[in-house]
């Protein structure tokens, strides 16, 4: 199965793309396509801006790499309890082509943070609002404290029930998908 991974955030160091990257890994036999949204170049949103000029190319190549994968694999970076304004804009911008984003593909949604909150509030809207726009959320995970959770020189969780969750909510991707 092809799995489109990313994280839903345009910081070129950050933890959640380390994150969404190792979680792939746990995917044995899947074909992996990561995705860095910084390649999804869009103006912010405006209904003016749309009107003006259409949809950018950015949006319509996004959806059609959703559109080749089996499965979706997302980290979201928590930005004051919401979407980070990067991932956000290319939602609002694919929305404008197709609703149904996620085009009813499987999803595991993942967050993490270096605080204790591990990104839940964004993992929580995520969850929630996917059903409207097509998505099979089929589980969730935050990991929190990332750096003490994280051994970054080995590349790897170090939490060994922070592993376990991992691998649970990743095996729900070869479930079968409702339709």
């Amino acid at each position: 199965m092809k799995v489109l991974t990313f994280a839903a955030t345009n910081t070129i160091q950050s933890i959640n793309k380390t994150l969404v990257k190792y979680a792939a890994t746990h995917l044995e036999g899947a074909d992996i396509d990561f995705v860095d949204i910084n390649d999804y170049d869009l103006p912010i949103y405006s209904f003016d801006l749309e009107e003006k000029l259409g949809v950018p190319d950015a949006a319509h190549a996004f959806l059609a790499r959703i559109a080749q994968a089996g499965a979706i694999l997302v980290s979201f970076a928590e930005h004051n309890g919401n979407y980070t304004v990067a991932f956000k804009n290319l939602f609002d911008w694919m929305s404008r082509v197709d609703r149904n984003i996620y085009q009813n593909k499987p999803i595991v949604m993942l967050a993490t943070s270096p605080g204790a909150g591990g990104g839940q509030h964004v993992l929580k809207l995520a969850e929630n609002s996917a059903p409207h726009f097509g998505g099979q959320v089929k589980g969730t995970l935050s990991i929190p404290s990332f750096y003490d959770n994280f051994d970054a020189e080995a590349g790897k969780l170090v939490n060994a029930e922070l592993v376990d969750a991992l691998e649970s909510v990743l095996s729900t991707l070869k479930e079968p998908v409702d339709v």
